[in-house]
């Protein structure tokens, strides 16, 4: 096999490794930023029903529903910003899947030539341990047939 065929397919199956932890690492920052997002939305959610239900008992001081209102707001904000960072995320794990796909088509393709390399100098020497039989094969009954032949002179 070829040295250089080797190193190169060392160097890509690295390639391949490091893309596939990056991938791995995409993975879990969409994981973590989705689990994030459902937290911010539940603790939304928990927020508004807890004030609807303190609004429909009581009345309620403006200043507290001003703060109310501001709170909720940055809330609101804090759920948007995050549904962007899991779209981040999700763009960025799809960008790092095909990163490791290309990266495996790489080393299956530098398999496949190494193989195809060694399956040629297999069959290289093969016919060329043929021919060499074939010459002693030759070389046997040639040197037979004239050893029964009466040598003139």
């Amino acid at each position: 096999m070829s040295h250089a065929l080797v190193t190169l397919l060392e160097h890509a199956e690295r390639q391949r490794d490091q893309a596939l932890v990056l991938q791995r690492r995409a993975d879990e920052a969409l994981s973590a930023a989705v689990q994030q997002q459902t937290q911010l939305t539940a603790y939304r959610r928990d927020h508004q029903q807890r004030w609807s239900d303190a609004f429909r008992q009581s009345s309620v001081a403006v200043p507290l529903m001003h703060c109310h209102h501001a709170f909720s707001g940055r809330l609101h904000e804090a759920v948007d910003l995050q549904a962007g960072q899991v779209d981040r995320a999700r763009q960025a794990l799809v960008r790092r899947q095909g990163d490791a796909v290309e990266a495996e088509r790489r080393v299956a393709a530098i398999r496949k030539l190494l193989q195809r390399r060694a399956e040629a100098a297999s069959q290289h020497l093969h016919r060329q341990e043929q021919r060499q039989s074939d010459e002693r094969s030759a070389r046997a009954a040639w040197a037979r047939h004239h050893a029964h032949e009466p040598h003139q002179g």
